[in-house]
């Protein structure tokens, strides 16, 4: 059994995935095609689908117009081991869009990325409850993860 999260775009997917495959490492984009017959969403032609890899996540995507729009119920989540690569990300995937609290951003089509360093998973849990509660509080002030803040915290 395989899972496969999927991704409607109203417009612009080919260009969204990309430009997503060439921010991660390790990402392809697989095939896309567009369909030659009538759909629910429109005339041959008007539909397209693909399948791309971001890092180690399948993903399956349509650009079939409007329909919902991305929202915070659903965000890729993308651990970053240095302070360089969260700032190449954020810069990236933010442009065009809008960044939020706690290293949450949207990009300009609309999907909401959590760009995070993978230290931050260990400072949390960490046994010593003092540590994760200055981590938190540190963390819960921040828009972009900042590695090094998050460290002092941790000392304290």
């Amino acid at each position: 059994m395989k899972v496969t999260q999927h991704l409607w775009f109203e417009r612009d997917m080919e260009r969204a995935i990309r430009f997503y495959a060439s921010q991660i490492p390790g990402s392809t984009v697989d095939w896309i095609t567009t369909l030659p017959t009538d759909t629910p969403s429109g005339p041959p032609g008007s539909v397209k689908i693909a399948g791309f890899t971001l890092g180690d996540q399948r993903y399956m995507a349509i650009e079939a117009g409007p329909l919902d729009a991305f929202n915070h119920s659903f965000s890729i989540v993308v651990e970053c081991d240095t302070q360089a690569e969260i700032d190449r990300l954020w810069q990236a995937l933010g442009e065009g869009g809008a960044t939020e609290q706690c290293g949450w951003l949207r990009d300009r089509w609309g999907l909401c990325w959590q760009v995070t360093p993978r230290r931050l998973g260990e400072l949390m849990s960490d046994p010593d409850p003092a540590k994760v509660k200055r981590v938190t509080e540190a963390m819960l002030k921040m828009v972009k993860f900042d590695i090094a803040g998050l460290e002092a915290a941790a000392r304290g």
